[in-house]
């Protein structure tokens, strides 16, 4: 099942997997809303913009940094779906943009450990300053709600687990520094000027249309490439790191799930367990029938050693459970790398 393909209701794709003691009731679908995504030509804001644009007039708003246009060329006909190439760095676009929305998807980011350690002001501009501009841009234009895509890498090392919002953060990184000061004027925002602000912490998020050839590609796209070209993963550290994956079609409903409710404040999306890389490793080989043993290479800064979410609070906020076993997720993403992109 490609993720492009997934059904028109976000919330009837599959049954949650964990299931809450105290019943919720059904979301509804608020009908004919116009919703702003930025970094909508990404791997996630692309995917968002597909299940959006079933139901809802779509603004895409990226400059293809890293986003790329083949993510959205089948959208770009859509009578519901408008492609703005421009930035959220740019306050004046955003502002011309705005107004008239019923809420914005905010998933622009430099989302890369490595690449903030190297370049931590090129950060900050983007995330932190740019977030700043879409939270300004949203309360002079009379846009209700943002949904905004935060990070796991906000917990750090944190020996505890599972991760809960309410710890503090210990950011290791720039690019965890840079979203949790999103995250805090989201709290601003929504305490002065009354929007209504979710941000999501992801975990690992992988699936279609996930960018293997960066050097700062998540780890799931370069195993499954490099394995695909009969060539041996590449581990930095022992592989006894692990990581809390989840299917890109789950955080798209999570997103919509957040914006149809009434949330606000900051929440965990994640698969709910955790995987080591060396077992990962073992596993995408067997779906993909070939037995590489990894290369090891020397941890890399910045990175965090173990994450684990709990993801109590946006199950009781806005009814979100994972869908898809890990297992499912990759064999659907390794059915796309060998000949769905």
């Amino acid at each position: 099942m490609r993720t492009a393909d997934v059904p028109a209701d976000p919330y009837q794709t599959r049954m949650p997997r964990f299931n809450s003691e105290t019943p919720k009731p059904p979301h509804r679908h608020k009908l004919f809303m116009r919703y702003i995504v930025t970094g909508g030509a990404g791997f996630i804001g692309s995917n968002l913009a597909d299940t959006l644009a079933q139901h809802h007039d779509v603004v895409i708003i990226d400059n293809l940094a890293t986003g790329r246009r083949e993510n959205i060329e089948h959208l770009l006909d859509h009578p519901r779906v408008n492609f703005i190439e421009g930035s959220i760095t740019d306050l004046d676009l955003l502002m011309e943009v705005f107004p008239g929305a019923d809420g914005i998807f905010h998933q622009a980011a430099i989302a890369s450990v490595p690449r903030s350690v190297k370049d931590p002001i090129e950060t900050n501009t983007v995330n932190a300053a740019g977030t700043v501009n879409v939270l300004w841009a949203a309360k002079e234009c009379g846009v209700p709600s943002v949904v905004a895509a935060s990070t796991s890498a906000i917990y750090g090392d944190d020996p505890a687990f599972p991760k809960r919002e309410t710890m503090a953060p210990t950011p290791l990184s720039p690019y965890a520094v840079s979203k949790l000061a999103g995250e805090y004027y989201g709290k601003v925002f929504a305490d002065l000027y009354g929007i209504r602000t979710a941000f999501l912490r992801y975990f690992n998020v992988f699936g279609p249309r996930q960018d293997p050839n960066s050097e700062y590609a998540a780890v799931i796209p370069k195993f499954i490439t490099r394995l695909l070209g009969g060539k041996p993963p590449i581990i930095y550290g022992d592989g006894e790191q692990t990581r809390d994956f989840i299917f890109v079609a789950d955080v798209v409903r999570a997103n919509v799930m957040a914006m149809e409710s009434d949330a606000s404040g900051v929440y965990n999306i994640a698969g709910g367990r955790r995987i080591s890389l060396n077992e990962l490793a073992t596993t995408l080989s067997g779906i993909i029938g070939i037995s590489e043993r990894p290369i090891y290479e020397p941890p890399r800064p910045g990175d965090v050693r173990d994450s684990l979410a709990d993801i109590a609070r946006a199950e009781g906020a806005f009814c979100f459970s994972p869908t898809y076993t890990l297992e499912e997720g990759l064999r659907d993403t390794v059915a796309w790398f060998k000949g769905g992109r």
